[in-house]
């Protein structure tokens, strides 16, 4: 089952890169703000950067990012966003999927489901949440794949929109957007995720300044 889902992801990358070789070397990037300019102050939550480091930029390619910690007076356990931005996608710098990359930090997948998050002015987006642990530590997460107004919780629908829009539009600038929280030691993971999701609906309206519609 793993080696078909890994063959699966090779030919969906192969066929991306032909597809958009096959569409032009030169996207449409429209104009958008820096992702360092994303409010330090969300819905009474305050942000403070957190530096990334150069082997990580290495892995993460050519793109806008951001790291930061929230924290919410009289709340003892913060809110860690991450944002990556990629201009264009048609260079071989893809967004890596937090499938990949979570467990290769030691984090194990406890539980996952796709939903729907209304965020604070009604929008709807489609987001996946998991659950992950590495021994005693469990964190609460929320993620999707944000571009042209869209939002995809599952990586491999993402990579098909990618491929249509690139010929439909000439553009391939794409976003993962990952909002993450500790579990703290009695908490319950439903009181986390209200946490989380609270947090999230507050942060989606203001997204579109940075990721282009």
């Amino acid at each position: 089952m793993k080696s078909a889902r890994l063959w699966a992801v090779a030919l969906l990358l192969a066929g991306t890169a032909l597809l958009l070789q096959i569409r032009g070397d030169r996207d449409l990037i429209p104009l958008s703000e820096p992702l360092s300019r994303v409010p330090r102050a969300i819905g009474g939550w305050t942000g403070n950067d957190v530096q990334i480091d150069q082997e990580s930029l290495d892995v993460l390619g050519a793109g806008d990012f951001l790291s930061r910690v929230y924290t919410l007076t009289g709340q003892s356990l913060p809110i860690g966003l991450f944002i990556g931005y990629f201009p264009t996608q048609r260079t071989g710098t893809t967004i890596h999927s937090p499938k990949n990359c979570l467990p290769g930090a030691g984090w194990a997948f406890e539980s996952s489901r796709y939903v729907d998050l209304n965020d604070a002015i009604g929008d709807r987006h489609h987001v996946g949440e998991y659950i992950i642990a590495d021994g005693d530590k469990r964190q609460f997460v929320i993620y999707w794949y944000q571009a042209h107004g869209r939002s995809v919780a599952n990586e491999y629908l993402a990579r098909i929109y990618l491929v249509a829009d690139a010929i439909r539009l000439n553009r391939t600038d794409g976003a993962l957007v990952r909002v993450i929280t500790p579990i703290g030691p009695g908490e319950e993971a439903s009181v986390a995720r209200v946490r989380t999701e609270a947090f999230t609906a507050q942060l989606a309206p203001m997204l579109r300044r940075f990721i282009p519609n």
